[in-house]
């Protein structure tokens, strides 16, 4: 089984939701990456989950809620819009936060979880796992899979750890040497 295979049997896509939202995207011309979770893996051993976070150029966010609206559900919260279909437990967040926009501009195609997709550089999604960490608003077991995940990068590119401040080098470090 190819890890694309594995991924939607683990989401439950019967709806082709994943292929449809990327179809989307590309014959809209919308200027995206992947960040988050999913960004982690496609830079380091992955993780399976049901989550894709993505951000699109700063150009695109206004357009792209609407489009989405003519073939998904959409909520729109604060920093994202979070997007569904039925028959896909996908879940989808894309990022609305502008300190994010300026990823799309440096991403690269690499591979995640066998698709091949832009992918916002490794520092700038440990930038976002920083600002996800720090953000008090998010649930704390969010926070700890974020933590996981600076720990995961941080474990394979030992060199990112100048760029983590101590508080939260020394939360990611307290369990054993990273």
């Amino acid at each position: 089984m190819q890890a694309i295979e594995f991924w939607k049997a683990v989401i439950v896509d019967r709806s082709n939701f994943l292929e449809s939202l990327i179809a989307l995207l590309t014959s809209r011309n919308i200027r995206y990456s992947v960040i988050g979770g999913q960004g982690v893996n496609a830079y380091c051993e992955p993780l399976v989950s049901l989550d894709l976070d993505l951000v699109v150029s700063a150009g695109d966010t206004e357009r792209l809620e609407s489009l989405l609206k003519e073939q998904f559900r959409v909520d729109h919260f604060p920093h994202s819009l979070n997007v569904s279909q039925p028959g896909s437990d996908l879940r989808v967040q894309i990022q609305t936060d502008p300190r994010y926009f300026a990823f799309t501009e440096t991403a690269s195609v690499r591979s995640v979880l066998g698709l091949m997709l832009p992918v916002a550089r490794l520092e700038d999604i440990l930038q976002g796992k920083i600002w996800a960490v720090t953000d008090t608003t998010r649930r704390p077991t969010k926070r700890q899979k974020d933590l996981l995940d600076i720990a995961r990068m941080l474990e394979a590119y030992p060199a990112l750890r100048t760029q983590v401040p101590a508080d939260i080098l020394e939360r990611v470090t307290a369990g054993g040497e990273v």
